[in-house]
């Protein structure tokens, strides 16, 4: 047995001397092919110990129309817009949306992979929980089946993944906050849910640097996807508190902003750009709530709509083509500032 493991149906093809297609036709029917080529190709995928997956084996792959789409959790209407959007992209190309939430719990994102393996699906979405998701099992999967990550990032894992540009979104809202009144402060959860919360503090500290202003975290305790409610405890805290050292906050995103925002009503805070506001406050993915807020909520836009298709598109092209992108692709979208009455 050769001891170099065959990645794909390409190298098996190189190394065992026999075309692609008829390799291909073996995988969707062992019987169509002549008897003396079956037994080149039992021999080589003994030798070789080739075991084609999801990608290589059209009888597995073929056998349902079935498109998997898992999100983070069902209940936030950011991923159900997102969701949404990639649903839609997947009934016009012919194919069925499976959608699944993983209710922020890494283990029932596992369960719904796992779940997905049954029905031998034609590829998956997979927009995974991101610092808490167990990547060595996804990656498991991910060998077998053609999946393509969105919103948040797991290194090497899939074959594609399509999110934003969280350096290029919270530059742009920070360079806004600091160009029209002072520097803003980052609230955030200290030990965040959201799958891009450390890639977007990471980018509010160098953007903050590369202006020359210092830096603020206002950090709040909590788990979970209670955002709102955890806004709102924290955002009471900080403004009672009397400490802060600036009248503008950045919040990670939206949804704690909206609880923000709510608790500066309830302390008798007026929040926006008049000269009785108070405070300003801004957040981040223009949520769907967020411009029904009061203030209307100052945010930055994630571009839905293009990782929707792109995401969708890249899959349909990793599913048409029978085998693996090399090297993995990674499509980054800009977002855009959505200048509103709170900041």
């Amino acid at each position: 047995m050769n001891d170099s493991r065959i990645k794909n149906m390409d190298e098996f093809a190189s190394v065992s001397g026999i075309s692609r297609p008829t390799l291909s036709k073996y995988f969707n029917d062992a019987d169509s092919v002549r008897k003396s080529t079956r037994e080149r190709i039992e021999i080589a995928l003994e030798r070789y110990d080739y075991r084609p997956n999801f990608y290589a084996m059209n009888q597995n792959r073929r056998l349902t129309k079935n498109v998997g789409i898992v999100i983070p959790y069902m209940a936030d209407p950011f991923f159900a817009e997102i969701a949404r959007n990639i649903e839609n992209h997947v009934i016009e190309a012919g194919y069925r949306p499976i959608v699944l939430g993983s209710h922020g719990d890494p283990e029932q994102e596992i369960e719904n992979l796992n779940n997905l393996r049954l029905i031998k699906p034609a590829g998956v979405l997979l927009g995974p929980l991101g610092r808490v998701s167990d990547a060595d099992r996804i990656a498991e999967f991910c060998e077998e089946v053609p999946t393509v990550l969105f919103d948040a990032n797991i290194d090497s894992v899939g074959e594609a993944f399509i999110g934003s540009d969280n350096d290029q979104s919270i530059g742009l809202i920070v360079d806004y906050l600091c160009r029209t009144g002072q520097p803003p402060a980052f609230f955030e959860m200290r030990l965040p849910t959201n799958p891009n919360a450390l890639k977007r503090r990471a980018a509010y500290i160098k953007a903050m640097n590369r202006l020359g202003h210092e830096p603020t975290l206002l950090q709040a305790e909590g788990d979970g996807w209670d955002f709102e409610e955890i806004g709102f405890r924290e955002g009471s805290r900080v403004i009672t508190e009397r400490t802060l050292p600036t009248d503008t906050i950045l919040c990670s995103n939206d949804r704690l902003a909206i609880g923000l925002l709510s608790a500066a009503y309830q302390l008798g805070l007026r929040v926006g750009l008049g000269p009785n506001c108070a405070l300003r406050v801004a957040g981040h993915d223009d949520h769907p709530f967020s411009r029904y807020t009061c203030p209307t909520l100052t945010t930055v836009s994630q571009d839905y709509t293009s990782i929707a298709s792109k995401s969708a598109e890249t899959l349909f092209s990793l599913i048409d083509s029978e085998q693996q992108e090399t090297p993995r692709v990674e499509t980054l979208f800009d977002g855009k500032l959505v200048m509103r009455g709170s900041a």
